[in-house]
């Protein structure tokens, strides 16, 4: 699974914000959208969920300054009120395979012999299904919501992070740091856990913001499809899913969601390149 932005792209942005300012723009962004959620009571002027027929289709503007849409739900308070849920998305469709990986793949690099020839033939088996189909198929055996949504997250996701930390675990356990915790006697646990697993995750961590843009990515695409978030729950895919019919006549249905959605990958791309740089990884 490669998350590595197309040439272009990051010539782009490495062209227009410098690499030593990437972290605190990308820091400042995702700042920005936690702010906006944790104060969506007092920023939404209106209900997210409420809706009023006699202002459907309003243009931006006025009480409404992102418009309404087609059942006159102010847009502007539904962004904000979906900042919450795709925040929540990006960090619970994070953690767990980070987890699980990170585990699965300490143990497999350090232990070696069976276990790793195991963990290494899931891998594959994982690997060999396209990322989203493989996902999909997860969610639509265990039915339509964000649970579902974690669950397959979880179970497709990990093997990126296995790999990062297998491999670094490898180099690592022929270190001489290493090699004299063994000869002083600590236990195969102190030795994993207490000295090799925290000198391994810098490059999982800094995947692990890059991997945000594809978590939020694909939790909009699933609830774009009606497999993850339900409506009328605020939702930035679920938005977009919602305005499509109106495209043409009520273009900012879907244009601010989708504007959310792509500053918000922006922030996670900005803060993982900069966190890269800074710890001296490159994703």
């Amino acid at each position: 699974m490669n998350l590595t932005l197309p040439a272009s792209v990051a010539q782009w942005r490495r062209r227009f914000i410098p690499r030593q300012h990437a972290l605190v723009a990308g820091g400042c962004i995702i700042g920005l959208w936690l702010l906006a959620a944790i104060l969506a009571p007092w920023l939404a002027p209106f209900d997210p969920i409420n809706q009023d027929p006699s202002v459907s289709l309003l243009p931006p503007g006025g009480a409404h300054l992102f418009g309404t849409d087609n059942f006159g739900r102010d847009i502007f308070s539904r962004v904000v009120w979906g900042a919450r849920v795709d925040l929540q998305i990006c960090l619970l469709g994070v953690i767990f395979p980070f987890s699980l990986g990170t585990v699965l793949g300490a143990l497999s690099g350090y232990l070696g012999g069976v276990v790793d020839a195991v963990v290494m033939r899931v891998i594959d088996i994982v690997l060999a299904f396209p990322f989203l189909v493989l996902m999909l198929a997860i969610i639509a055996i265990l039915g339509p919501g964000l649970g579902s949504f974690y669950i397959a997250m979880a179970m497709v996701g990990w093997v990126s992070y296995a790999r990062l930390v297998r491999a670094q675990v490898l180099t690592l356990k022929q270190r001489d740091f290493i090699l004299a915790a063994r000869s002083l006697g600590y236990s195969h646990t102190r030795i994993l856990f207490r000295h090799l697993l925290p000198n391994a995750l810098t490059g999982a961590l800094v995947f692990s913001m890059s991997d945000c843009v594809l978590v939020l990515l694909n939790g909009a695409a699933v609830s774009y499809l009606g497999l993850g978030v339900q409506p009328p729950t605020a939702e930035w895919g679920v938005m977009v899913a919602e305005g499509q019919s109106f495209i043409t006549t009520a273009w900012w249905i879907t244009t601010f969601p989708g504007l959310a959605i792509v500053l918000l990958a922006m922030g996670f791309s900005l803060l993982a390149d900069g966190l890269g740089d800074r710890l001296g990884e490159r994703v």
